[in-house]
């Protein structure tokens, strides 16, 4: 992956982050790498765990972001989340799916936050 790519994917994820600060969701973990895949952002807002996949793009020619969270996506989000709540931490807490797309227009960030995107028969 390019330098670029990889700094636009790191924009995106902070701007996904401070938008559900403002949303009320705390941010508890980021980037998280598990054996079976990486968890862009965990967030709680009550007894909600929300894993997070942030998708950031700059044009729309290879689709919206959030269709490139596919089934085989889908399923290493669940995995991992699998894996992340499987030590405990997360007891008592219902886990939730959300996708954040970010749309990086003339330097500002167009964010559409799908809650609950895809779940455990997705």
């Amino acid at each position: 992956m390019t330098e670029e790519r990889l700094s636009l994917g790191r924009w995106g994820e902070e701007e996904a982050a401070r938008f559900l600060a403002r949303c009320g969701m705390k941010i508890v973990a980021r980037n998280v790498r598990t054996p079976v895949g990486e968890i862009d952002l965990v967030a709680r807002k009550g007894r909600t765990l929300a894993f997070i996949e942030v998708k950031t793009r700059r044009g729309l020619g290879f689709g919206t972001p959030q269709e490139a969270v596919g089934r085989t996506k889908q399923r290493q989000i669940l995995r991992a989340a699998q894996w992340y709540m499987a030590d405990g931490k997360a007891r008592g807490l219902q886990p939730r799916f959300d996708v954040v797309a970010v749309h990086a227009v003339a330097g500002r960030a167009e964010i559409e936050h799908i809650e609950d995107a895809f779940g455990l028969s997705g």
